[in-house]
């Protein structure tokens, strides 16, 4: 049957429940059509009966939906802002108990490296970090918490003396950095947010986005955060309409809801 990029995207929706709508449109297109073209189906229709019936080609599938890059101490400056200044003055606020949130963590990188920043004002025992992502095989490799030399390139040498082991080629986050990360697979655009977080991180995914959606959940961060708590997100993402939201702009990548 002759199908068209709408219908794949209801029958996307109905299969896996991500919408694909909240996407920016033709970079999304592009990337699923580059998919299909590696596989020997011929348009949507047969990619959609592909996906149905194979579990691993639906896992592949939403992985290179939700495209995972990601790597420990990405942007290093801003992590170091992160250590000198936003969590001594969170710390100040809230205590040491902190509630963190990693809301598109990936493969893992970003919530380990938040307990490894942490560490260093913290003990071990006293962090816990909340870390959601829609992807299944992104969160499997989280939770075994084993990667290659480039991807813990960025940790700091005293950090991964403390914290990473050698397997190898691969290195491996030690048990008690993985006990200190929940993980859960969860859609931002579905799942109700939880609240009186201190902390929320997430960087470098609602650039995927449309601006209405990105708009949704930044409102949604807002009521997540406790008053003072901080949002932390990407390089490549701004919050145009920050104040109107409510946000006060602390850094480039750092906005605080307001006491």
């Amino acid at each position: 049957m002759a199908v068209d990029y709408e219908w794949f995207k209801g029958e996307v929706y109905k299969l896996t429940k991500i919408d694909l709508n909240a996407y920016k449109e033709k970079q999304m297109k592009r990337r699923i059509d580059t998919l299909i073209g590696k596989t020997e189906c011929k348009g949507y229709d047969q990619y959609m009966d592909l996906i149905k019936k194979d579990q691993t080609a639906r896992e592949t599938f939403i992985t290179y939906l939700t495209i995972n890059v990601s790597e420990f101490f990405r942007n290093i400056d801003q992590w170091n802002l992160m250590d000198k200044n936003m969590v001594p003055e969170l710390i100040k606020k809230f205590g040491k108990n902190l509630k963190i949130w990693s809301a598109a963590c990936s493969t893992g990188d970003e919530p380990y490296t938040i307990v490894m920043l942490l560490s260093n004002h913290v003990p071990l025992n006293q962090i816990n970090i909340m870390a959601w992502d829609i992807d299944t095989v992104a969160l499997a490799k989280a939770r075994a918490g084993v990667y290659d030399a480039k991807e813990v390139s960025g940790v700091p040498a005293d950090l991964k003396k403390k914290f990473l082991t050698q397997e190898g080629d691969k290195w491996r986050v030690s048990d008690d950095v993985k006990k200190r990360v929940n993980f859960k697979q969860a859609d931002l655009l579905r799942e109700p947010y939880p609240k009186d977080y201190h902390l929320i991180v997430c960087r470098n995914v609602l650039i995927y986005f449309t601006e209405e959606a990105k708009d949704e959940i930044f409102r949604k961060y807002y009521d997540s955060l406790a008053p003072g708590g901080v949002l932390f997100i990407g390089s490549t993402e701004q919050i145009i309409n920050y104040k109107e939201i409510g946000f006060i702009r602390k850094s480039s990548f750092y906005y605080e809801k307001p006491m």
